[in-house]
């Protein structure tokens, strides 16, 4: 990309939205204020991509923007005002108009002591990346790049307008952002960058769990999550954040061969990224990354020369739910992922075919509505280099899906029940509600999911057999 297309990109880009982006500047020149896109917008419209959602600074204070886009804008919020930022909506896209910044940091939290600015170039020193310090005078078209991220972006090159250590420094999570630039833009980190994340990763501890979180998913969402997550382990900066990762690197000696356990993951990875339908799966991506957390702590070597990992699923679910409940995921994200960590070994006890209908039933039944990623994950696990061997897994494993759909069409195996409801076991067995009554409709649900759907006389007769067996009259 040379530096005239890359220009002609982005008035292209600017032209598309420039009705509503010239409404603005309007107002705000015939208030005596410049405004300016800027950040992420000229990046993105520098490369095409240009959203409706836009970033603009200007010269105006907080209040004195609420004055100029009141009865403009569709809608006013602002959330964010303390820190200079007024938000607006308006024909569907979404504004964000943040007042010139000049912010000092203590170096010991992340939040700066906000003040305001009062020239673009002091602005455009203050923000994270070169690519994201750019900006166009919407008064004039012209682009203001006092830290070259024009030539940046055309290197697809990551670096600071300040030295990276003064940029880290003042915030942590630069260092986290710059993998998650590298992931989603496919961007390489300078030098320099790389030496500063490396020696200040600790840093990064200074920030709260739930804005490392933010970070690493979007890590994870990106186009190139590998090569983002390879940065966060080269620099140290995953074992602050996601310790387990680079706990995979497992030493191997020449007597006791196995697979590069951090190496199969990333590769694990990138194969479930490839089955993916449509949007990013982040429960699927989490799950492929963490799926042999386990191992590490499960290794045995055995006599003759191999290696063992007995229950490495169990021990990996347990310390995936750890790990996300400390980065403050929700319940459900915990809760689907660490049971894909724990499910995706079983299938490798299917064999040659010989597992029952009842052991159908309770894989499907215990992955429940995660089965379609289950799928996914389990397809991507076979990373052998043996092609004959990996072409025989997807085999079985086609064949093992095909008998799921066999079954499924004789039964509902997304909705397996007892065949007897909680008020017929109580009627039947004269009981009151209480925990003989669960117990009779968990007895009645493992034979359903043993013999498949019985008759009513049938699931009559097995009930009173086990409540007689217990002396439930």
């Amino acid at each position: 990309m040379n530096e005239l297309a890359a220009k002609r990109n982005a008035v292209t880009e600017l032209m598309r939205i420039s009705p509503l982006a010239d409404d603005l500047a309007g107002l705000f020149a015939a208030a005596g204020h410049r405004l300016y896109l800027v950040g992420g917008s000229v990046r993105d419209a520098l490369l095409g991509r240009l959203s409706s959602d836009l970033d603009f600074t200007t010269d105006a204070r907080p209040d004195r923007v609420l004055e100029i886009v009141a009865g403009w804008a569709d809608a006013v919020w602002e959330t964010g005002i303390e820190f200079g930022t007024v938000g607006v909506t308006k024909r569907g896209s979404t504004l964000e108009i943040t007042t010139f910044r000049a912010d000092s940091y203590d170096r010991v939290g992340r939040n700066p002591e906000v003040t305001f600015g009062d020239t673009i170039e002091g602005d455009l020193l203050r923000r994270d990346f070169t690519v994201n310090a750019m900006a166009i005078d919407l008064s004039t078209k012209q682009f203001v790049d006092p830290h070259h991220g024009l030539d940046a972006l055309a290197q697809r090159t990551l670096d600071t307008p300040a030295t990276p250590q003064e940029s880290f420094a003042d915030d942590p999570l630069r260092m986290l952002r710059a993998a998650r630039f590298v992931s989603q833009l496919g961007f390489e980190p300078a030098p320099r960058v790389v030496e500063a994340m490396t020696s200040m990763a600790g840093e990064i501890q200074r920030i709260t769990a739930e804005r490392v979180q933010t970070e690493v998913s979007k890590l994870l969402l990106g186009a190139h999550p590998r090569q983002g997550l390879e940065l966060m382990v080269e620099t140290g900066l995953a074992t602050h954040v996601l310790p387990e990762v680079p706990g995979m690197r497992l030493a191997i000696d020449e007597h006791h061969q196995h697979k590069d356990v951090y190496q199969h993951s990333l590769t694990v990875l990138e194969q479930a990224i490839a089955l993916e339908d449509g949007e990013p799966d982040l429960v699927l991506r989490l799950a492929a990354l963490l799926h042999d957390i386990g191992k590490p702590a499960t290794r045995k070597f055995e006599s003759g020369g191999g290696v063992s990992f007995h229950h490495h699923e169990v021990v990996g679910a347990k310390m995936a739910r750890k790990r996300l409940r400390a980065l403050k995921y929700s319940k459900q994200i915990v809760d689907d992922v660490s049971q894909l960590v724990f499910l995706h070994l079983r299938f490798h006890g299917y064999g040659k075919g010989e597992w029952t209908d009842s052991a159908v039933r309770r894989y499907v039944t215990d992955a429940g509505p995660l089965l379609p990623r289950l799928h996914k994950l389990v397809r991507a696990d076979c990373t052998t280099r043996n092609k004959r061997k990996a072409a025989a897994l997807q085999r079985t494993y086609d064949e093992l899906e095909e008998r799921i759909a066999r079954i499924e069409a004789q039964e509902d195996l997304a909705r397996v029940r007892p065949d007897l409801d909680g008020n017929e076991i109580m009627k039947l067995l004269g009981l009151q509600p209480g925990p003989q009554v669960g117990e009779a409709w968990r007895f009645l649900k493992e034979l359903r999911l043993d013999r498949g759907p019985l008759s009513h006389e049938e699931a009559v007769a097995e009930l009173r057999r086990w409540a007689q067996e217990r002396g439930i009259s």
